[in-house]
Protein backbone atom coordinates (compact mmCIF):
# COMPACT_ATOMS: atom_id res chain seq x y z
CA UNK A 1 0.00 0.00 0.00
CA UNK A 2 2.79 2.50 -0.20
CA UNK A 3 2.41 3.13 -3.19
CA UNK A 4 -1.21 4.32 -3.08
CA UNK A 5 -1.78 6.16 0.70
CA UNK A 6 -0.24 9.07 -0.66
CA UNK A 7 -2.82 9.81 -3.04
CA UNK A 8 -4.84 10.69 0.42
CA UNK A 9 -2.04 13.46 0.99
CA UNK A 10 -1.60 15.46 -2.28
CA UNK A 11 0.59 18.19 -0.36
CA UNK A 12 3.41 16.38 -0.01
CA UNK A 13 6.53 16.95 -2.17
CA UNK A 14 7.08 14.39 -4.87
CA UNK A 15 10.05 13.12 -4.12
CA UNK A 16 9.11 12.61 -0.29
CA UNK A 17 6.31 10.49 -1.25
CA UNK A 18 9.21 8.32 -3.23
CA UNK A 19 11.56 7.95 -0.51
CA UNK A 20 9.43 7.13 1.98
CA UNK A 21 7.58 4.59 0.06
CA UNK A 22 10.54 2.99 -0.97
CA UNK A 23 11.31 2.53 2.85
CA UNK A 24 8.10 0.78 3.36
CA UNK A 25 8.49 -1.25 0.09
CA UNK A 26 12.06 -2.24 1.96
CA UNK A 27 10.34 -2.86 5.03
CA UNK A 28 7.84 -5.32 3.24
CA UNK A 29 10.68 -7.21 1.27
CA UNK A 30 12.16 -7.61 4.50
CA UNK A 31 9.63 -9.65 5.28
CA UNK A 32 8.48 -11.02 2.10
CA UNK A 33 11.88 -12.80 1.29
CA UNK A 34 11.86 -15.39 4.59
CA UNK A 35 8.86 -15.49 4.68
CA UNK A 36 8.90 -17.14 0.50
CA UNK A 37 12.52 -18.98 1.29
CA UNK A 38 10.31 -20.71 4.19
CA UNK A 39 7.03 -21.23 2.31
CA UNK A 40 9.20 -22.42 -0.89
CA UNK A 41 9.93 -25.91 1.02
CA UNK A 42 6.08 -26.48 1.14
CA UNK A 43 4.63 -24.56 -2.09
CA UNK A 44 5.39 -24.16 -5.81
CA UNK A 45 6.80 -20.96 -6.75
CA UNK A 46 3.63 -19.94 -8.29
CA UNK A 47 1.28 -21.15 -5.47
CA UNK A 48 3.55 -18.43 -3.63
CA UNK A 49 3.25 -15.43 -6.05
CA UNK A 50 -0.89 -16.48 -6.45
CA UNK A 51 -0.91 -16.35 -2.67
CA UNK A 52 0.92 -12.86 -2.17
CA UNK A 53 -1.15 -11.64 -5.00
CA UNK A 54 -4.47 -12.41 -2.73
CA UNK A 55 -3.25 -11.34 0.20
CA UNK A 56 -2.34 -8.21 -1.53
CA UNK A 57 -5.25 -7.24 -3.04
CA UNK A 58 -7.83 -8.26 0.10
CA UNK A 59 -5.34 -5.71 2.15
CA UNK A 60 -5.80 -3.25 -0.97
CA UNK A 61 -9.54 -3.94 -0.87
CA UNK A 62 -9.57 -2.57 2.76
CA UNK A 63 -7.26 0.32 2.57
CA UNK A 64 -9.16 1.53 -0.35
CA UNK A 65 -12.68 1.28 1.53
CA UNK A 66 -11.86 2.85 4.52
CA UNK A 67 -8.81 4.79 3.94
CA UNK A 68 -8.89 6.52 0.54
CA UNK A 69 -12.95 6.57 0.92
CA UNK A 70 -13.37 4.45 -2.35
CA UNK A 71 -17.00 2.78 -3.23
CA UNK A 72 -16.58 -1.09 -3.53
CA UNK A 73 -17.77 -1.79 -6.82
CA UNK A 74 -20.06 -4.79 -7.85
CA UNK A 75 -17.74 -5.51 -10.46
CA UNK A 76 -14.73 -5.32 -8.15
CA UNK A 77 -16.48 -7.94 -6.46
CA UNK A 78 -17.00 -10.52 -9.50
CA UNK A 79 -13.29 -9.94 -10.15
CA UNK A 80 -12.24 -11.20 -6.83
CA UNK A 81 -14.14 -14.24 -7.60
CA UNK A 82 -12.18 -14.95 -10.10
CA UNK A 83 -9.20 -14.77 -8.12
CA UNK A 84 -10.66 -16.80 -5.50
CA UNK A 85 -10.92 -19.22 -8.82
CA UNK A 86 -7.64 -19.11 -9.99
CA UNK A 87 -6.43 -20.21 -5.81
CA UNK A 88 -8.78 -22.98 -6.54
CA UNK A 89 -7.04 -24.20 -9.78
CA UNK A 90 -3.43 -23.70 -8.03
CA UNK A 91 -3.73 -25.56 -5.11
CA UNK A 92 -6.02 -27.97 -6.49
CA UNK A 93 -4.48 -31.43 -6.41
CA UNK A 94 -4.92 -32.93 -9.78
CA UNK A 95 -4.39 -36.37 -9.53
Amino acid sequence: MPWYGHLKHTDVPLWKVILISWGIAFFEYCLMVPANRLGYLQFSAAQLKIMQEVITLVVFGFFSVFYLKEEFKWNYGVAFCFILLAVFFAFKKWD
